[in-house]
């Protein structure tokens, strides 16, 4: 099971990796196009008035005239394949299959449903966060978690607007914060590492574990947990910042181990041996009714990352497997939401602190 699903994920996250020699930088045509509208339609920009909301997008005359000349190749590819010429094939371009862009954007389809998963994000985010009182003890990791979502799928849908550097490194790096930032949150919660609620409802104290006395205390493990967090982070942006070259294999890997340490944790809250204590207030032996959710969403999320081995020319050059793998991820992050707030919610919560307890 965990390398299944570590090998689908190495997979998937593998093919969108971008090339550096892409088949169709090497046509004859697409650089004889690319050489013209160099020398007949750039050196003379003024008579050549882009379109507004291509300027609005920041396409420069090289970026459009790239887009043109790749277009125009795919139309005479289209065009041999409909006569029946054997070999040829939609090729890709830049290391990404073409799309037929929109408004200015390049990727629309990726760009809808990244809005689709911010808007996942923000409601899911006020359903948790409006059933938890502020003294619950996981109300500011979940807030915080809501906020590096919401951000990460802005910085995914610009990514898809304008494929340019920094819209590439502002979108990694975002994507690395919120999977960075979910195992953090992970270990809080599943480790019990949160701050301990002031007031407690009485509860039988056999159902609290002992802590064993080489332990560091429970604030101080919090805090290395967090300085560690901090420094691989930083790390992480430092070192893809300096190396010349965006190290996409080591970013890939990153995340891959990250997101797959995650996803085992809360594996584990579904398994009947779960080895740790789900609550604090709650014999071990206390499996609650939506204890099977975890796994379920992280066998969904493998099944919505598996996409991504399904590599095939866009769909009306408008919807890739990327894409597809995108709108995949917008319902299970809307229930993965859902069963947070269950979980926050649950009565194994000494203090009880979710609004629906108390008030």
């Amino acid at each position: 099971m965990k390398l299944g699903f570590a090998l689908i994920l190495l997979s998937a996250i593998m093919l969108a990796v971008p090339s550096f020699a892409s088949e169709g930088d090497h046509s004859e045509v697409f650089h004889e196009c690319l050489d013209s509208c160099a020398v007949f339609v750039c050196d003379h920009e003024r008579e050549h008035q882009m379109a507004h909301t291509l300027r609005v997008m920041q396409w420069s005359c090289v970026d459009n005239c790239k887009y043109e000349c790749m277009m125009m190749d795919v139309d005479r590819d289209l065009e041999a394949i409909s006569s029946g010429s054997d070999g040829v094939r939609i090729k890709q371009y830049y290391g990404k299959w073409p799309f037929h862009r929109f408004l200015g954007m390049q990727e629309p389809a990726s760009v809808v449903f990244s809005l689709m998963n911010l808007w996942a994000h923000i409601n899911g985010g006020l359903y948790l966060l409006g059933r938890l009182r502020p003294d619950h003890p996981m109300y500011q990791y979940y807030f915080w978690y809501v906020m590096y979502g919401v951000n990460a799928w802005v910085w995914s849908a610009v990514f898809h607007m304008r494929d340019k550097p920094k819209t590439e490194m502002l979108d990694y790096f975002s994507a690395a914060l919120t999977i960075l930032y979910s195992l953090y949150v992970a270990v809080i919660r599943l480790f019990r590492l949160y701050q301990p609620a002031r007031l407690h409802l009485q509860q039988p104290a056999s159902y609290g574990t002992r802590r064993p006395r080489w332990l560091p205390p429970q604030h101080v493990l919090r805090q290395l947990w967090g300085a560690l967090c901090i420094l691989l982070y930083l790390a992480h942006v430092i070192y893809l910042s300096v190396i010349p070259r965006f190290d996409y294999s080591y970013n890939v890997i990153a995340n891959l181990v990250v997101g797959v340490l995650h996803n085992l944790l809360w594996l584990s809250y579904s398994f009947p041996f779960f080895p740790l204590q789900r609550f604090e207030f709650k014999p071990q032996s206390y499996i609650p009714e939506y204890g099977w959710k975890p796994a379920a969403l992280a066998i969904g999320m493998t099944l919505a990352t598996s996409l991504e081995l399904w590599d095939f020319p866009p769909w009306g050059f408008v919807i890739d497997a990327h894409s597809l793998w995108h709108l995949a991820t917008v319902p299970l992050t809307w229930w993965w939401y859902r069963f947070l707030a269950e979980d926050a919610m649950d009565s194994g919560w000494a203090s009880g602190r979710s609004k629906g307890m108390l008030d």
